[in-house]
């Protein structure tokens, strides 16, 4: 199979390096996302209307017609047009034709290949399997649009496949459970942008959250009550195999395992007792104990049968070791087996899990820790801590994936995600039989600040950058094109049922008690969340996963569009030598609307305990605007500042860049420029 992908690849890049012009115009052109391998365009366009029909040509089954059924529904609701929902035509308007059917366990490296054409009279969509036939009515959705006579679709001719066979997101349901609605319409998102596995990390300290029959325990003691069960689990992964996502699960071991020890606290390093509460200790299973190994054989058996995907994880990061020195009996076997630190005693425990998976037909999978001279080749290594494990785990000969630089819980903008490529770093001087080892890359929600209300909008729309950069060719750099496309997408996946927008609207009506919401979302609209682990850092007692999580910074947007597009448009006023009138509007009608927010604001801050917290933000934002506004005019007029004035602004900047209630305020960067700008000479007028 590794021999077939790397194949696969070197035909792949070649078609890459013949089509870069031709992607750089499609990015111009059309609103795909991820886009496209090789785009051609035609002339013409193919009208949408109530008469579009589909016929499926070649291997049929219901699972193909379920996808399809599911794209005229997408395509009605996206039009607002009553489609026929009839599978064949004697003219179709689309025509579908599948080579061959698909595996019944979606496999690594399956061809999800797809070739579409568009003219006036029609389109036809080519795959050798469903698999691509799902991502081509992908891409032929979002190519549909209103044009000056109804929708139509322009002539275009798409050949179509993904750079990296491995496409992940992977949400961690142990520390906060999210139900299985939220999970499906993520599984949603993940088809329409062409991501191919959903990774769940489906137990940590703070709950397990799948039945298990042979150790009720488990979830009868280690959950909260909230836990899946296997019927759900079953029906929830043929859900994610009919839209072609695999379901990988991720069950963590040695650490991370309190909620584990809370029902089987025999497994435990430190007799305990263990429970499911805040500030609990990261407890570690005892390697030493064959009843471990048992008790895992046993567990790993019964959730192989609910999870049929050849790979399954077993975490093996961050493992305290505290336990482990504090036990004598754990440190004679150190010393009895020749081992000399807890690495080694972690290798050895990870030995004997692949041997177990591999009984139970398993790859075994594990987060960059796991590496070690003694841990078997056939272990997939998952690099989170830099790109220098992902190469250093392709050179000893491990198949690897990326996840460094795709933590979308540290709440970093889109384009930050976007400039990583597994490819690139320490990667970039492998040789090509080293880099054929790395398979792809998955981007990592956490949950340490998420609940079912705001995980969309953690996820969503800085998801579909990474799958972008996972699908498309390494050329597709352009940000500016990127954040265009994006715009469209999400909005295109709300219809899908996401509310990685609507969420947010929603919630301000509950922190204002009132309908009148207008100057909280404008403060909402261009403030962001702290980045990385401040947050966390920052607490002064221990992090309580049952707080609610009910604040501002809960509900925040983790990238502002609104300082985003402000700084594009300093950006090209200053470019224009001060002269473009239309940029100069834009801002002077931004800064004047939160220059004058907080008045609007500042009544409904004094009445709910929620929004207090926010009121040093409404201010400097208002401080900040008013300065912007006068350094606009300075500039218009090309009348140079005085050095008192840009002082006294530039500290307001500084005091603005300071986070307030875990907030950071997103304007004061261009901002600054302005004032900055306003020292120069007068400008030619």
């Amino acid at each position: 199979m590794l021999y077939s992908i790397m194949r696969n690849r070197l035909l792949l890049n070649a078609a890459f390096l013949f089509s870069v012009f031709a992607v750089a115009e499609a990015q111009q052109q059309i609103s795909v996302i991820p886009m496209p391998s090789v785009v051609q365009f035609g002339s013409g366009q193919l009208k949408i209307d109530r008469f579009f029909s589909i016929a499926i040509t070649g291997f049929h089954d219901a699972a193909l017609e379920r996808g399809v059924q599911r794209f005229v529904a997408e395509m009605s609701l996206q039009t607002g047009i009553p489609f026929r929902s009839k599978l064949s035509d004697s003219s179709p308007t689309l025509l579908i034709r599948a080579e061959r059917g698909r595996d019944a366990v979606q496999k690594l490296g399956e061809d999800e290949s797809y070739a579409l054409a568009i003219n006036e009279s029609g389109a036809k969509l080519v795959a050798p399997n469903p698999l691509g036939i799902l991502h081509g009515l992908q891409t032929f959705l979002q190519l549909v649009e209103p044009g000056t006579n109804g929708f139509i679709v322009p002539a275009v001719t798409i050949t179509d496949r993904p750079r990296f066979p491995w496409r992940g997101l992977l949400i961690d349901v142990g520390r906060h459970f999210i139900p299985l609605n939220v999970l499906k319409r993520n599984v949603d998102g993940m088809a329409a942008v062409k991501m191919n596995v959903l990774h769940l990390h489906l137990y940590d300290n703070e709950g397990f959250r799948v039945e298990s029959k042979r150790f009720p325990r488990l979830q009868e003691v280690g959950s909260d009550g909230l836990y899946y069960t296997q019927a759900e689990i079953r029906e929830f992964v043929a859900y994610a195999h009919d839209r072609g996502i695999r379901i990988v699960p991720e069950f963590e071991m040695p650490g991370h395992s309190r909620s584990l020890f809370v029902g089987y606290p025999e497994l435990a390093s430190a007799p305990g007792p263990y429970k499911v509460e805040p500030g609990g200790a990261d407890a570690v299973m005892d390697p030493t104990r064959e009843e471990t190994y048992k008790f895992i054989d046993k567990l790993i058996e019964e959730m192989a049968s609910l999870f049929p995907d050849d790979y399954f994880h077993i975490g093996g990061d961050e493992v305290n070791g505290s336990q482990w020195d504090a036990n004598p009996k754990i440190q004679a076997f150190i010393l009895s087996h020749g081992m000399k630190t807890n690495q080694d005693l972690q290798a050895y425990f990870n030995q004997r899990l692949q041997k177990i998976l591999s009984k139970h037909h398993r790859i075994m999978m594990g987060w960059d820790e796991v590496i070690h001279p003694d841990l078997p080749k056939k272990v997939v290594v998952q690099s989170w801590r830099g790109q220098q494990s992902l190469a250093t785990a392709a050179q000893q000969g491990y198949t690897s994936l990326l996840s460094f630089g795709y933590y979308l819980d540290l709440m970093w903008p889109a384009s930050r995600h976007y400039a990583v490529d597994p490819m690139s770093g320490a990667a970039a001087s492998l040789n090509p039989e080293e880099k054929s080892r790395i398979i792809g890359g998955e981007a990592c929600m956490w949950s340490e600040w998420v609940t079912p209300e705001n995980i969309d909008s953690r996820i969503w729309p800085r998801n579909a950058a990474i799958a972008e950069r996972l699908w498309s060719s390494p050329e597709v750099q352009d940000s500016g094109s990127m954040y265009t496309r994006l715009d469209k997408s999400s909005r295109r996946l709300e219809w899908l049922g996401l509310t990685h927008r609507s969420s947010m609207v929603l919630a301000f009506y509950r922190m204002a008690g009132t309908n009148d919401i207008a100057a909280l979302r404008t403060l909402a609209e261009v403030v962001e969340p702290v980045k990385d682990y401040t947050r966390m850092n920052s607490l002064k007692t221990v992090w309580d996963f049952r707080a609610p999580l009910n604040r501002l910074v809960d509900i925040a947007r983790p990238e502002s569009d609104q300082a985003r597009r402000l700084k594009d448009d300093v950006q090209t006023y200053i470019g224009s030598g001060y002269r473009d009138k239309a940029a100069a509007g834009e801002i002077r009608t931004r800064l004047a609307a939160w220059r004058d927010n907080d008045a609007r604001l500042h009544p409904l801050l004094e009445q709910s305990f929620l929004l207090s917290e926010l009121a040093p933000l409404s201010e400097d934002l208002s401080t900040l605007a008013a300065a912007g506004l006068l350094a606009l005019e300075y500039l218009d007029t090309s009348t140079p500042s005085a050095n008192s004035w840009r002082a006294q602004q530039l500290a307001l900047v500084e005091r603005a860049k300071t986070p307030k209630a875990d907030l950071l305020l997103m304007v004061v960067e261009p901002v600054q420029q302005l004032i900055e700008r306003s020292e120069g000479q007068p400008q030619e007028r």
